[in-house]
């Protein structure tokens, strides 16, 4: 495994991480929650030091999960989650309120049973909840308090970010990046490294486009996010994932596609989402495998447009 820093935080990380939104069991269908433990275990057995959650996955429950496997692990664990989706009342809506954030955070704390969250990011937050920085000002008041380490922003475009940057001091941003979403690398991703704050890749196996397992006749079960495509949308996206597969070479197409995603010097760590361990292993072994080749990378490009 490799490992990097995020951003100037000191704190260091591995590259791949585990990103905890499917077994929280909103949006990815079915889970089993011995299944999503024992993933968690293998993760860091296998040298997984970063975990991504957050309170709306669930709600609560992927909290109350990530929770289990910090006991007795808590040092060796970089825990990020996040807070914006209140859910404490009906009907839901986004809350990013100084004094929601302050309430929102001691929940999380207690779920999660820590005394301190690493990064605490704000959870897709609109360009004008983040350029009017008032909630920047509560999140440096829980980091004077010690109840975060350090705070991020999960964004949407890539807007988001520099707006987020230019406004505050976020030490991350969260944003997809993936074979099929390059966007991010032509601005974002320059800007960030230059200002030291570290980039939080997610999505990058496209919802699981990128491992190479879907076909046009793919269904996906109720309550999972993926079964609001298209049947035009999935074809479509299915062939562009199809021009991508001469990176199966020595290499899965998704460990491909995490090498691709931890290739940029901007990245800090890349977060895949995963139900079991048999996914946990593939994802790790991206590290071990060869990456991709300036030529390989050339064809990448070609694509993209």
């Amino acid at each position: 495994m490799e490992y990097r820093e995020i951003g100037k935080t000191g704190i260091r990380t591995s590259v791949i991480g585990f990103g905890a939104w499917a077994i929280g069991g909103s949006g990815w269908g079915p889970v089993d929650d011995a299944t999503s433990l024992r993933a968690m275990e293998e993760a860091i057995d296998l040298g997984v030091t970063f975990i991504d959650t957050a309170d709306a996955y669930g709600p609560r429950h992927s909290e109350e999960l990530v929770a289990k496997v910090l006991r007795g692990r808590r040092d060796r664990i970089v825990l990020a989650t996040k807070v914006g989706n209140d859910f404490y009342q009906e009907p839901r809506r986004k809350n990013f309120a100084p004094d929601y954030v302050r309430f929102a955070v001691d929940q999380s704390l207690s779920r999660l049973g820590t005394e301190y969250i690493d990064i605490y990011q704000l959870h897709n937050p609109s360009e004008e909840v983040i350029r009017q920085g008032d909630t920047f000002a509560a999140l440096e008041g829980l980091k004077a308090a010690g109840k975060i380490r350090f705070w991020g922003v999960s964004i949407g475009p890539a807007r988001e970010g520099i707006a987020a940057m230019e406004t505050g001091r976020p030490a991350s941003l969260q944003v997809v990046y993936n074979l099929l979403a390059q966007e991010p690398a032509q601005e974002l991703f320059p800007q960030a490294r230059d200002r030291g704050v570290g980039i939080i890749a997610r999505v990058p196996l496209a919802s699981g486009l990128l491992t190479g397992k879907f076909t046009p006749e793919a269904t996906f079960p109720a309550g999972d996010h993926r079964a609001n495509w298209s049947r035009e949308q999935l074809q479509a996206r299915l062939e562009r994932v199809e021009a991508l597969r001469f990176l199966a070479n020595g290499r899965t197409l998704a460990q491909a596609a995490l090498r691709f995603a931890a290739a940029d010097p901007a990245v800090s760590v890349v977060i895949p989402g995963a139900k079991t361990a048999e996914q946990v292993r593939e994802n790790v072994a991206a590290m071990e495998v060869p990456p991709l080749s300036v030529e390989e990378l050339r064809r990448v490009a070609a694509l993209a447009g």
